[in-house]
């Protein structure tokens, strides 16, 4: 398996209660074929630029192990999903 890193913006006009469960399943995808070693949920933040007339995102940073199949399922949730504004999947090479 190899390391990876993910982090992705969720936007702030959602409810709390969405923001958790929005978390939950991505952390839910990662472990369906790999394992979660450091999430950090670093909060409501104001972003560089307007993205579709918001100014605001909750930043979630994952480092997790997992296979090429995890990260394209991960993508492909992520481009579908309405609360993500923004996403980045990097290979760990640290």
């Amino acid at each position: 398996m190899r390391k990876y890193e993910i982090m992705y913006i969720i936007r702030t006009d959602i409810e709390a209660e969405a923001v958790q469960s929005t978390i939950e399943k991505f952390q839910g995808i990662i472990e369906n074929g790999g394992e979660v070693t450091k999430s950090d949920v670093m909060g409501k933040r104001r972003l560089a630029y307007e993205i579709n007339k918001l100014r605001d995102g909750h930043f979630v940073l994952v480092h997790f192990n997992g296979t090429p199949a995890v990260v394209a399922e991960l993508e492909r949730v992520m481009k579908i999903s309405d609360e993500i504004i923004r996403y980045l999947i990097v290979k760990d090479v640290a």
